[in-house]
């Protein structure tokens, strides 16, 4: 992600009334280490619970997916939860892990070619938020089969999601997508979630100014804003902020915001799901459901959504 497009974000964030950040520019090499750590803490269940449902019933997907697949991961990280896909595909052609921490993204890429030396790997830096380019089919090739798991895509606002699914049915035509959902839940549950013991969460939050500090020369006193992450019931996600902790002034790139005590950056919203609720979007976005794999408990789920058929 270049510099520019940060600092003019932040400062579109910073400006606004209610002040924002997109919660893309929390994964630098940092950010998506600390991220990783959150998806082993007892409290965070989405990572465990989505992990069983892949070691469970990924023959059943590599079964929709067929022979010489090519499988294309949205916002790969560390590329774990695919090792579990490929494990069971037969003659998987190509894999194309896409995000937007090069750094992370191209050193869990050689981890990947060291265990899987017959697969084709091809990392693709990119804002997969935004309009981008997929290479070419290989030859041959069999179905072209997007995986998004990990509830990323309530990270989205509801329009913001309803695009993305669309673009994923341009990009992934006479093939399908794999989508991992967090399901609708006790606030208990994800109150603990998100505010963990260990407070890594709250370091993940803060990260975004620890960087904007770092590279864009900002001058965010990281700790007088505190980790603030609750859920919004009528609305059904986390709003994860940092709210100043005192009246204070920040300069970002020769310009500069006042916070007043109380006064909040909103980081990152999770929406949660219902199964018919996601099944309507994918409609809408042109996307047709299939089948719906979930834990006993439904709090989470993996559902493969079919891409229209190719154009000629």
């Amino acid at each position: 992600m270049a510099q520019n497009d940060f600092l003019h974000d932040l400062h579109q964030g910073l400006n606004a009334q209610h002040k924002w950040i997109s919660p893309k520019y929390f994964y630098d090499a940092q950010g998506s280490a600390l991220f990783d750590r959150i998806c082993t803490l007892p409290e965070y269940y989405p990572t465990r619970t989505e992990l069983a449902l892949l070691q469970r019933y990924a023959p059943d997907m590599a079964a929709h997916m067929g022979a010489q697949a090519e499988l294309i991961e949205f916002g790969a990280g560390s590329l774990h939860k695919v090792r579990l896909l490929l494990d069971a595909l037969e003659q998987p052609r190509r894999y194309i892990p896409i995000d937007i921490s090069g750094a992370h993204l191209n050193e869990a890429a050689r981890g990947l070619r060291q265990d899987y030396a017959g697969l084709l790997v091809e990392p693709l830096v990119a804002d997969y938020t935004q309009d981008f380019r997929l290479p070419p089919a290989l030859p041959s090739a069999g179905k072209r089969v997007g995986f998004f798991p990990g509830s990323t895509l309530g990270n989205f606002e509801p329009q913001e999601a309803l695009r993305f699914l669309h673009q994923c049915a341009n990009l992934l035509q006479g093939g399908a997508l794999i989508l991992g959902a967090d399901l609708v839940k006790s606030p208990d549950v994800l109150h603990a979630a998100y505010n963990d013991a260990q407070g890594v969460t709250a370091a993940f939050n803060r990260n975004v100014m620890v960087r904007a500090n770092r590279e864009l020369g900002a001058n965010f006193r990281v700790h007088d804003f505190a980790h603030s992450a609750f859920y919004n019931a009528p609305l059904q996600r986390i709003e994860m902020h940092l709210m100043s902790t005192r009246q204070q002034t920040v300069r970002v790139g020769g310009s500069t915001f006042s916070f007043a005590q109380g006064e909040t950056l909103h980081t990152e919203n999770s929406y949660k799901f219902t199964v018919e609720g996601l099944h309507q979007l994918a409609l809408q976005a042109g996307l047709k459901p299939g089948p719906v794999w979930s834990d006993p408990e439904q709090q989470f789920c993996l559902l493969w959504l079919d891409a229209p058929p190719i154009k000629e």
